[in-house]
């Protein structure tokens, strides 16, 4: 199956129904994607990193774990993870991000605009805009003093996570517009969505 790109400092928003595969490739390595999910029938139930990592006792999740909404219910589980490591503290990068923490005099709206344009045909605001579960970021903690330093992923060109919906879904899903998360340069993402009943009917080999 041919995967849709997102290109470089951009993102989409497109649905996923209960069952269905989503399949987040980085095709050239060191590229955060930023996702977040809502629930098709009330988009004020969101994607939580609060609940998620209360629930998990931990920071760092991969295969195996699922991934809560603010009500507690589980959005999405991780099927498959080639990389292992991903952030769930750290909210999309905005104009406010590049003008603060870079000092930018006319910053790039970031994943935070790319997502509230992205979702706006959904009728989502930029207020209802979570923190996103940053696929392939890597956000280091200092054990001791609690400092946080954004790294370059770990992320292989081709490597990617799958993700299952629980639910039924609104997804948002960029490639991330800050250089430092993405090691210095702006790459494309790839993503696949597998159909429920696609993936039922396919054989067994």
């Amino acid at each position: 199956m041919t995967p849709f790109q997102i290109a470089p400092r951009s993102g989409v928003a497109f649905t996923l129904n209960k069952g269905d595969l989503l399949t987040v490739i980085d095709p050239c390595g060191e590229q955060v994607a930023d996702l977040v999910a809502y629930s098709q029938t009330d988009h004020r139930e969101v994607i939580s990193s609060g609940r998620t990592l209360d629930y998990a006792s931990r920071l760092f999740l991969t295969k195996g774990d699922p991934l809560y909404s603010n009500r507690s219910n589980i959005m999405l589980t991780i099927v498959e993870d080639d990389v292992g490591r991903h952030d769930f503290l750290l909210t999309p990068c905005s104009k406010d991000t590049f003008r603060i923490i870079y000092g930018d005099e006319q910053p790039h709206q970031g994943c935070f605009g790319n997502l509230a344009e992205a979702l706006k045909p959904f009728g989502i605001e930029p207020d209802d805009i979570p923190v996103a579960f940053n696929c392939f970021m890597h956000v280091a903690i200092d054990g001791k003093s609690g400092e946080i330093s954004v790294q370059p992923p770990l992320s292989r060109a081709g490597e990617r996570i799958i993700f299952r919906a629980e639910m039924d879904l609104i997804i948002g899903l960029t490639a991330c517009s800050a250089l430092q998360s993405n090691n210095g340069s702006f790459k494309p993402v790839e993503y696949i969505v597998t159909q429920a009943e696609d993936f039922l009917a396919a054989p067994v080999s």
